[in-house]
């Protein structure tokens, strides 16, 4: 019987199950500096370009008619440069990250392509953040304001909607319109003085407009009775006055659509934008990954070049 020493016995040990005897790396395999510094060249390169694409989109407005681009084109020039901006910047990122990291020593080289690519990620997604961050104060402002604006035409129109009939004031939403409505046969009469019962006719056919306006339609009472406020008030005869509201109504009416057109377009407008603006996001992730992946591996290989000489 041959004995066996025991350094033997614990080298087989280790050769059968290395596993359990391989020690575990202290070093982390992130390495934040590099993509601290993709992702602020990154934010950098990505605000430099905005401000050049909004020097750009200037000179391509004016505000002379026929002088400038149309609305579609000037659209489709900046979903264009907003997808340039976020692959130039995230290819930029990407690859100074994988560049600047430390060699990773004994790690496989699958383990090292995946670990270059995470990187690439990871600096794309911190500044998508802090463009995000900076953007979005300025983007919070203009909805704010944009919400008070909003805020304030509807209290308006509320308060027009009940105001009190001994008001003397007319809605300036509508009172173009019932100018329109009220404009004598004589123009001579327009400078007779106003009465009460002027003022009452007015401020009743603002509020006529202004339900019709919310509803959609004008109901045959109403229709009559602003027939017969126009006839009393301008002296046109009935048929005439009929046809003055009838025009008024269908102007109203086109305007409302308009308006509702506008609003049609420019929410179409946003849905395509934050669709391309996803898409363009999704693609600079990838080219973020990729550039990281192929600075990781140039460093390598320019070190082994170098180191080989």
């Amino acid at each position: 019987m041959t004995l066996v020493p025991d350094e033997t016995l614990a080298a087989q040990s280790i050769a059968t199950s290395p596993a359990s005897f391989a020690p575990e790396s202290s070093a982390s395999a992130i390495n934040w500096g590099p993509i601290l510094a993709g992702a602020a060249a990154a934010a950098g390169i990505t605000l430099v370009l905005m401000l050049l694409g909004s020097g750009l989109g200037l000179t391509m407005v004016s505000p002379w008619p026929s002088a400038g681009v149309t609305i579609t084109t000037f659209a489709a020039s900046t979903a264009v440069w907003l997808v340039i901006v976020q692959w130039l910047s995230a290819a930029v990122g990407g690859y100074l990250t994988g560049r600047l990291r430390t060699k990773w020593v004994g790690i496989h080289t699958d383990e090292t392509f995946f670990r270059d690519t995470a990187h690439g990620f990871l600096a794309w997604a911190l500044a998508t953040l802090l463009v995000a961050g900076v953007l979005g104060s300025v983007l919070s402002a203009a909805v704010g304001s944009g919400l008070q604006a909003a805020s304030n035409v509807a209290s308006g129109a509320a308060a027009a909607a009940t105001a009190n009939a001994d008001s003397p004031a007319v809605d300036t939403a509508t009172s173009y319109f019932v100018d329109t409505l009220f404009r004598p046969s004589d123009p001579a009469r327009v400078a007779a003085p106003g009465t009460a019962e002027s003022d009452q006719a007015a401020l009743q056919a603002s509020r006529i407009l202004l339900a019709s306006a919310a509803t959609n339609e004008v109901s045959a009472e109403d229709r009559t009775y602003l027939v017969q406020l126009v006839a009393a008030r301008t002296g046109l005869s009935e048929a005439d006055a009929q046809a003055r509201v009838d025009a008024v109504l269908t102007r109203i009416g086109q305007a409302k659509a308009t308006a509702q057109q506008a609003a049609d377009t420019a929410r179409k407008a946003s849905a395509t934008f934050a669709l391309v603006g996803a898409l363009s996001l999704a693609i600079g992730a990838f080219i973020a990954s990729a550039a990281g992946a192929l600075g990781g591996w140039q460093r390598d290989d320019d070190e082994v070049h170098y180191f080989s000489r």
